[in-house]
């Protein structure tokens, strides 16, 4: 994990809105649908150096509200792909976490690391639930950028 600040970008792709409560629960989850959705219409389209994000934003609260996720590529923004909503990324002071393995578990046990280190008492960074986001820079590899106050 490092801290570094980044500039902020803009992005186009298929959104839902979700909480964590939510996504524990297979009737209510909304996440693998939306997966599902961008692998059907976008993967086949995208040649292997395009990086894809998962944009968290629009929070309602912390953790425990409901916010967007919207999954994304750059290509999809310049193609005006349908039924797509743009998304701004803040620029700011990010966390940034790596993993490397096998999707989506390494993710999924990132994002558990991330929970866990953001709710330890001596945690020095404090979320600022403005925009948050995955980059899958390839089949095996992602980071997860935090922003923070």
């Amino acid at each position: 994990m490092e801290t570094r600040y980044l500039e902020g970008f803009t992005l186009a792709g298929f959104t839902i809105r979700t909480s964590n409560f939510a996504e524990k629960a297979p009737s209510t989850a909304k996440i693998a649908g939306l997966w599902q959705h961008f692998y059907q219409y976008t993967a086949p389209n995208l040649s292997p150096e395009t990086s894809v994000y998962g944009i968290y934003s629009n929070y309602e609260s912390d953790v425990n509200g409901h916010y967007d996720l919207t999954l994304a590529t750059t290509c999809m923004l310049s193609k005006g792909v349908e039924n797509t909503r743009e998304v701004a990324v803040a620029s700011g002071k990010y966390l940034v976490f790596v993993a490397k393995g096998e999707m989506p578990d390494s993710v999924i046990g990132l994002w558990g690391q991330i929970w866990s280190y953001f709710s330890d008492e001596d945690c020095p960074y404090e979320r600022s639930y403005t925009s948050d986001y995955e980059c899958y820079l390839d089949e095996k590899s992602v980071e997860i950028c935090i922003s923070i106050c």
